[in-house]
Parts: C-alpha cells; structure tokens; sequence
C-alpha cells in the first residue's frame, strides 16, 4: 500500500479544511463514520465508485497515526 501521505490531502478551502482524499470532497471523517455505521468496504466502493480500496486503508491509517499523536499529547500535558 501507499503511504497515506500520497493519499490523504487538506486544503484550506476545502472541507473547511479537514483532510480528504485525493482532494476530493470525500474526508477521511466520512469514511471512518460510513464504517462505523456498519458499512463494508465493498458496500462503500458500491456507492462511491471515485473510492478505491487503497483510499480506505489511506483513511484508517491517517486516523490511526492521528489518534496515537493525540493521545500521546494528552498524557503528557495531562501528566506534567
């Protein structure tokens, strides 16, 4: 798989800003809330043929990193 850097894109007037994919008007929050409302990876391919699997992957990997970058942050405002 790419690097999801190659992937996950944010522009300022876009989105309001948030990251998306390829540029698209598609974030990365839309994909994670489509798979936690139980959509499946074909079921969202099925419905946004622009996706590709591999812009899933970007997603949960760019979540992935952000929520660890977070939580680190957290912990160590929270215990300094």
């Amino acid at each position: 798989m790419k690097d999801y850097k190659e992937i996950i894109t944010i522009e300022a007037g876009k989105r309001g800003g948030k990251p998306t994919i390829r540029g698209m008007r598609i974030s990365v929050n839309d994909i994670l809330n489509w798979l936690a409302s139980g959509m499946t990876i074909p079921e969202i391919l099925a419905d946004f043929d622009e996706l590709t699997q591999e812009d899933i992957f970007a997603a949960l990997s760019y979540a992935a990193e952000h929520v660890i970058h977070v939580k680190t942050s957290d912990f160590l405002i929270n215990n300094s």
